[in-house]
């Protein structure tokens, strides 16, 4: 049974930094997989903002946050648990946003959250001008 518990959301002021943590457990089976953070901002769709594959810990991001987020992990192969980080930076008003990270086993695809089988509960974040 896999569970996230996300953590680190809060308010910033433009030009500011945030670091998100998740931790996803009950992952020990997984034979390949990814850890992915997603946001929602007000009254648009689910996005992807980054992801990492477990095992290579290859990266990828949307385009509004290339350059600007990074996502790393604390994992060891075959352990039951995870860490995942989104170091947030230079942060604007809209990247106001419910931010959410998620994980599935196999492939994964950044820009279809709706393959990722397990959420966390998000976290939010509100950036001032």
């Amino acid at each position: 049974y896999v569970q996230m518990v996300e953590s680190g959301g809060g308010s910033v002021q433009g030009g500011g930094s945030l670091t998100l943590s998740c931790v996803a457990s009950g992952i020990g089976e997984y034979s390949s997989g990814c850890m992915g953070w997603f946001r929602q901002r007000p009254g648009k769709e689910r996005e992807g903002v980054a992801m990492i594959f477990f095992k290579t810990g290859n990266t990828y991001y949307g385009d509004d946050v290339e350059g600007r987020f990074t996502i790393t992990q604390s994992y060891r192969e075959n352990a039951a648990s995870a860490s995942v980080y989104l170091r947030m930076n230079s942060l604007g008003p809209g990247d106001t946003a419910m931010y959410y990270c998620a994980t599935r086993d196999g492939n994964c695809f950044l820009k279809v959250p709706a393959r990722y089988n397990y959420w966390g509960q998000g976290t939010q974040v509100t950036v001032s001008s």
